[in-house]
Protein backbone atom coordinates (compact mmCIF):
# COMPACT_ATOMS: atom_id res chain seq x y z
CA UNK A 1 0.00 0.00 0.00
CA UNK A 2 0.88 3.73 -0.60
CA UNK A 3 -0.15 6.47 1.54
CA UNK A 4 -0.41 9.70 -0.18
CA UNK A 5 -1.28 13.27 0.95
CA UNK A 6 -2.91 15.42 -0.92
CA UNK A 7 -2.64 19.43 -0.55
CA UNK A 8 -3.65 22.32 -2.35
CA UNK A 9 -4.41 25.73 -2.47
CA UNK A 10 -2.15 26.84 0.19
CA UNK A 11 -2.01 30.40 -0.91
CA UNK A 12 1.75 31.26 0.75
CA UNK A 13 -0.29 30.78 4.48
CA UNK A 14 3.15 29.24 6.16
CA UNK A 15 1.68 28.95 9.23
CA UNK A 16 -1.49 26.77 8.02
CA UNK A 17 1.54 24.56 5.97
CA UNK A 18 3.17 24.32 9.23
CA UNK A 19 0.07 22.75 11.02
CA UNK A 20 -0.50 20.52 8.28
CA UNK A 21 2.79 19.69 8.21
CA UNK A 22 2.80 18.45 12.22
CA UNK A 23 -0.58 16.91 11.79
CA UNK A 24 0.69 14.61 9.02
CA UNK A 25 3.61 13.16 11.11
CA UNK A 26 1.60 10.25 12.91
CA UNK A 27 0.20 9.07 9.53
CA UNK A 28 3.43 7.81 8.14
CA UNK A 29 2.50 9.26 4.73
CA UNK A 30 5.10 8.05 1.95
CA UNK A 31 4.12 10.68 -0.36
CA UNK A 32 2.90 14.28 -0.49
CA UNK A 33 1.70 15.83 -3.80
CA UNK A 34 0.35 19.35 -4.02
CA UNK A 35 -2.04 20.22 -6.46
CA UNK A 36 -1.39 24.06 -7.38
CA UNK A 37 -1.92 27.65 -5.58
CA UNK A 38 0.89 27.17 -3.48
CA UNK A 39 1.29 31.07 -3.82
CA UNK A 40 -0.37 34.12 -3.76
CA UNK A 41 -3.30 35.23 -0.94
CA UNK A 42 -0.57 34.81 1.80
CA UNK A 43 1.96 36.80 3.07
CA UNK A 44 4.47 33.57 2.76
CA UNK A 45 4.33 32.90 -0.98
CA UNK A 46 8.36 32.35 -0.86
CA UNK A 47 8.86 30.44 2.31
CA UNK A 48 5.98 27.84 1.00
CA UNK A 49 7.72 27.49 -2.29
CA UNK A 50 11.33 26.91 -0.05
CA UNK A 51 9.91 24.39 2.18
CA UNK A 52 7.73 22.66 -0.60
CA UNK A 53 11.32 22.37 -2.30
CA UNK A 54 12.93 21.68 0.19
CA UNK A 55 10.82 18.27 0.78
CA UNK A 56 11.06 17.30 -2.39
CA UNK A 57 7.15 17.31 -2.99
CA UNK A 58 5.95 17.30 -6.09
CA UNK A 59 3.49 19.97 -7.29
CA UNK A 60 1.65 22.15 -9.85
CA UNK A 61 1.11 25.17 -11.18
CA UNK A 62 -2.32 26.60 -10.30
CA UNK A 63 -4.25 29.59 -11.49
CA UNK A 64 -2.18 32.01 -9.10
CA UNK A 65 1.50 31.00 -10.05
CA UNK A 66 0.56 32.38 -13.54
CA UNK A 67 -0.49 35.72 -12.05
CA UNK A 68 3.09 35.80 -10.87
CA UNK A 69 4.09 34.03 -14.79
CA UNK A 70 1.99 36.15 -16.65
CA UNK A 71 1.05 39.89 -15.09
CA UNK A 72 3.01 42.14 -17.56
CA UNK A 73 3.48 39.81 -20.17
CA UNK A 74 1.39 40.04 -23.68
CA UNK A 75 -0.35 36.71 -21.97
CA UNK A 76 -1.87 38.87 -19.47
CA UNK A 77 -5.63 39.45 -20.12
CA UNK A 78 -6.65 43.24 -20.19
CA UNK A 79 -8.22 43.21 -17.17
CA UNK A 80 -5.53 42.37 -15.11
CA UNK A 81 -3.75 45.97 -15.55
CA UNK A 82 -6.10 46.90 -12.48
CA UNK A 83 -5.00 44.25 -10.42
CA UNK A 84 -2.84 45.16 -7.56
CA UNK A 85 -2.15 41.40 -6.05
CA UNK A 86 0.38 39.92 -8.93
CA UNK A 87 3.23 42.62 -8.96
CA UNK A 88 3.13 41.83 -4.76
CA UNK A 89 3.02 38.48 -5.62
CA UNK A 90 5.83 38.84 -8.26
CA UNK A 91 8.12 41.10 -5.38
CA UNK A 92 7.71 38.38 -2.54
CA UNK A 93 8.76 35.11 -5.02
CA UNK A 94 11.60 37.22 -6.61
CA UNK A 95 13.42 36.05 -9.58
CA UNK A 96 14.75 32.97 -8.56
CA UNK A 97 10.99 31.81 -7.46
CA UNK A 98 9.17 33.18 -10.06
CA UNK A 99 11.61 31.01 -12.41
CA UNK A 100 10.99 28.33 -10.59
CA UNK A 101 7.46 28.29 -10.83
CA UNK A 102 7.72 28.62 -14.62
CA UNK A 103 9.37 24.97 -14.93
CA UNK A 104 6.50 23.33 -12.77
CA UNK A 105 3.90 21.12 -14.80
CA UNK A 106 0.39 21.85 -15.19
CA UNK A 107 -0.23 18.55 -14.62
CA UNK A 108 1.25 15.17 -13.22
CA UNK A 109 0.46 11.78 -12.88
CA UNK A 110 1.31 9.42 -10.16
CA UNK A 111 2.63 6.10 -10.93
CA UNK A 112 3.38 4.01 -7.49
CA UNK A 113 4.12 0.14 -8.34
CA UNK A 114 1.41 -0.79 -5.88
CA UNK A 115 -1.82 1.47 -6.88
CA UNK A 116 -3.46 2.59 -10.32
CA UNK A 117 -2.17 5.76 -11.93
CA UNK A 118 -3.66 9.08 -10.10
CA UNK A 119 -3.97 12.46 -12.11
CA UNK A 120 -3.18 15.76 -10.36
CA UNK A 121 -4.31 18.70 -12.21
CA UNK A 122 -5.56 22.33 -10.38
CA UNK A 123 -9.09 22.88 -11.42
CA UNK A 124 -9.81 21.00 -14.76
CA UNK A 125 -7.12 19.56 -17.29
CA UNK A 126 -5.68 22.10 -19.16
CA UNK A 127 -7.80 24.84 -17.21
CA UNK A 128 -6.80 26.26 -13.94
CA UNK A 129 -9.38 28.70 -13.45
CA UNK A 130 -12.67 26.41 -13.45
CA UNK A 131 -13.59 23.78 -10.51
CA UNK A 132 -15.68 20.84 -10.21
CA UNK A 133 -17.53 21.11 -7.05
CA UNK A 134 -20.38 18.97 -5.56
CA UNK A 135 -23.13 20.82 -7.52
CA UNK A 136 -21.61 20.02 -10.91
CA UNK A 137 -23.45 18.11 -13.57
CA UNK A 138 -22.16 13.97 -14.29
CA UNK A 139 -22.57 15.38 -17.30
CA UNK A 140 -20.21 18.78 -17.34
CA UNK A 141 -17.74 16.47 -15.56
CA UNK A 142 -17.77 14.02 -17.24
CA UNK A 143 -17.40 16.41 -20.79
CA UNK A 144 -14.58 18.15 -18.76
CA UNK A 145 -12.81 14.43 -17.74
CA UNK A 146 -13.50 12.83 -21.26
CA UNK A 147 -9.69 12.97 -22.08
CA UNK A 148 -8.37 11.46 -18.73
CA UNK A 149 -7.50 7.64 -19.41
CA UNK A 150 -7.09 7.38 -15.48
CA UNK A 151 -10.00 6.70 -13.29
CA UNK A 152 -8.42 8.43 -10.34
CA UNK A 153 -8.55 11.90 -10.27
CA UNK A 154 -6.81 14.71 -7.13
CA UNK A 155 -8.35 18.23 -8.12
CA UNK A 156 -8.26 21.34 -6.10
CA UNK A 157 -9.05 25.40 -7.31
CA UNK A 158 -12.76 24.99 -5.29
CA UNK A 159 -11.23 24.94 -1.72
CA UNK A 160 -14.05 22.84 -1.05
CA UNK A 161 -13.43 19.19 -0.10
CA UNK A 162 -14.83 16.82 -2.24
CA UNK A 163 -14.74 12.95 -2.72
CA UNK A 164 -16.87 11.97 -5.65
CA UNK A 165 -17.53 9.61 -7.93
CA UNK A 166 -18.85 9.83 -11.37
CA UNK A 167 -18.57 7.64 -14.63
CA UNK A 168 -15.29 5.89 -14.84
CA UNK A 169 -13.80 8.48 -12.28
CA UNK A 170 -13.27 8.73 -8.55
CA UNK A 171 -12.17 12.14 -7.38
CA UNK A 172 -11.06 13.84 -4.61
CA UNK A 173 -10.52 17.81 -3.89
CA UNK A 174 -8.27 17.96 -0.47
CA UNK A 175 -10.40 21.66 -0.20
CA UNK A 176 -7.63 24.58 0.44
CA UNK A 177 -4.82 24.32 3.32
CA UNK A 178 -4.19 28.07 3.47
CA UNK A 179 -7.65 29.79 2.87
CA UNK A 180 -10.80 27.77 3.61
CA UNK A 181 -13.90 29.00 2.34
CA UNK A 182 -16.19 27.24 4.31
CA UNK A 183 -16.45 28.95 7.68
CA UNK A 184 -14.12 26.92 9.56
CA UNK A 185 -10.99 28.03 10.37
CA UNK A 186 -8.73 25.37 9.67
CA UNK A 187 -6.47 23.87 7.05
CA UNK A 188 -8.16 21.00 4.74
CA UNK A 189 -5.84 18.27 3.54
CA UNK A 190 -6.53 14.76 2.47
CA UNK A 191 -4.94 11.26 3.37
CA UNK A 192 -5.39 8.49 0.10
CA UNK A 193 -4.42 5.05 0.13
CA UNK A 194 -3.41 3.69 -2.60
CA UNK A 195 -3.41 -0.55 -3.44
CA UNK A 196 -4.18 -2.78 -6.26
CA UNK A 197 -7.68 -2.19 -5.67
CA UNK A 198 -7.40 1.71 -6.55
CA UNK A 199 -6.99 4.66 -4.14
CA UNK A 200 -9.69 5.11 -1.14
CA UNK A 201 -9.73 8.19 1.43
CA UNK A 202 -7.92 7.70 4.64
CA UNK A 203 -8.72 10.33 6.24
CA UNK A 204 -9.75 13.83 5.63
CA UNK A 205 -7.97 16.42 8.16
CA UNK A 206 -9.18 19.66 9.11
CA UNK A 207 -6.11 21.04 11.54
CA UNK A 208 -6.17 24.40 13.56
CA UNK A 209 -3.92 26.92 12.69
CA UNK A 210 -2.73 30.27 14.23
CA UNK A 211 -3.92 33.01 12.46
CA UNK A 212 -1.84 35.99 14.20
CA UNK A 213 1.36 35.11 12.78
CA UNK A 214 -0.37 35.57 9.10
CA UNK A 215 -1.51 39.37 10.04
CA UNK A 216 1.37 40.41 11.70
CA UNK A 217 3.31 39.44 8.63
CA UNK A 218 1.04 41.22 6.37
CA UNK A 219 1.21 44.21 8.36
CA UNK A 220 4.90 43.82 8.40
CA UNK A 221 4.60 44.09 4.85
CA UNK A 222 2.33 46.69 4.33
CA UNK A 223 0.33 45.00 2.44
CA UNK A 224 -3.04 46.90 2.36
CA UNK A 225 -1.30 50.03 1.44
CA UNK A 226 -0.01 47.85 -1.49
CA UNK A 227 -3.11 46.10 -2.67
CA UNK A 228 -5.27 48.71 -1.48
CA UNK A 229 -9.10 47.24 -2.11
CA UNK A 230 -8.07 43.94 -3.27
CA UNK A 231 -5.51 43.59 -0.21
CA UNK A 232 -8.84 44.34 2.18
CA UNK A 233 -10.80 41.84 0.79
CA UNK A 234 -7.96 39.09 0.88
CA UNK A 235 -7.57 39.87 4.60
CA UNK A 236 -11.85 39.36 5.42
CA UNK A 237 -11.27 36.38 3.78
CA UNK A 238 -8.50 35.27 6.26
CA UNK A 239 -10.63 36.66 8.98
CA UNK A 240 -14.00 35.43 8.33
CA UNK A 241 -12.74 32.27 5.91
CA UNK A 242 -15.72 33.01 3.71
CA UNK A 243 -15.36 34.43 0.27
CA UNK A 244 -15.05 38.08 -0.33
CA UNK A 245 -13.33 39.25 -3.38
CA UNK A 246 -15.68 37.10 -6.21
CA UNK A 247 -18.92 38.62 -4.30
CA UNK A 248 -17.32 42.42 -4.33
CA UNK A 249 -16.62 41.74 -7.97
CA UNK A 250 -20.02 40.30 -9.09
CA UNK A 251 -21.90 43.24 -6.98
CA UNK A 252 -19.82 46.46 -7.79
CA UNK A 253 -20.32 45.11 -11.65
CA UNK A 254 -24.09 44.90 -10.94
CA UNK A 255 -24.58 47.90 -8.75
CA UNK A 256 -21.22 50.13 -9.93
CA UNK A 257 -20.28 48.72 -13.06
CA UNK A 258 -18.90 52.48 -14.26
CA UNK A 259 -17.06 52.94 -11.09
CA UNK A 260 -13.22 51.89 -10.01
CA UNK A 261 -12.67 50.57 -7.14
CA UNK A 262 -12.65 52.56 -3.92
CA UNK A 263 -13.12 52.41 -0.17
CA UNK A 264 -16.63 54.01 -0.33
CA UNK A 265 -17.76 51.17 -1.69
CA UNK A 266 -15.85 48.94 -0.23
CA UNK A 267 -17.79 50.23 2.77
CA UNK A 268 -20.68 49.94 1.20
CA UNK A 269 -20.11 46.67 0.04
CA UNK A 270 -18.92 45.23 3.30
CA UNK A 271 -22.05 46.47 5.10
CA UNK A 272 -24.56 44.60 3.32
CA UNK A 273 -26.55 42.02 5.50
CA UNK A 274 -26.67 39.38 2.90
CA UNK A 275 -24.00 38.61 0.12
CA UNK A 276 -26.01 35.37 -1.26
CA UNK A 277 -27.20 37.11 -4.63
CA UNK A 278 -23.77 38.11 -5.29
CA UNK A 279 -22.15 34.48 -4.59
CA UNK A 280 -21.03 32.14 -7.60
CA UNK A 281 -23.76 29.95 -8.22
CA UNK A 282 -22.04 26.63 -7.03
CA UNK A 283 -20.96 28.27 -3.69
CA UNK A 284 -24.77 28.92 -2.82
CA UNK A 285 -25.85 25.76 -1.65
CA UNK A 286 -22.63 25.24 0.03
CA UNK A 287 -22.19 27.87 2.39
CA UNK A 288 -25.03 30.08 2.18
CA UNK A 289 -25.84 30.74 5.60
CA UNK A 290 -22.64 31.63 5.78
CA UNK A 291 -23.18 35.23 3.97
CA UNK A 292 -26.28 36.43 6.14
CA UNK A 293 -25.98 38.20 8.92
Amino acid sequence: MTRLAALADIHGNMPALQAVIDDMAPFNVDQVVVAGDSVNWGPFSRRVLETVSARRWPLIRGNNELYALDYHTARAPAHWSSFTMPAYLHEQLGDRWVKAAASLPDSLQLRFRDAPPIRVFHGIPDNPWVAMYPSTSTARISEWLSGVADGFVIAAHSHVAMERRVAGWHIFNPGSVGVPLDGVHSASYMILDGSERGWELAAHRRVEFDLAPLFAEFERQGFLARCGVTGHLVLEEHRHARLRVAPYIAWKQRMYPEHGDSFELLDEFLALPDLRPYLPTDYIGLTADLYRD
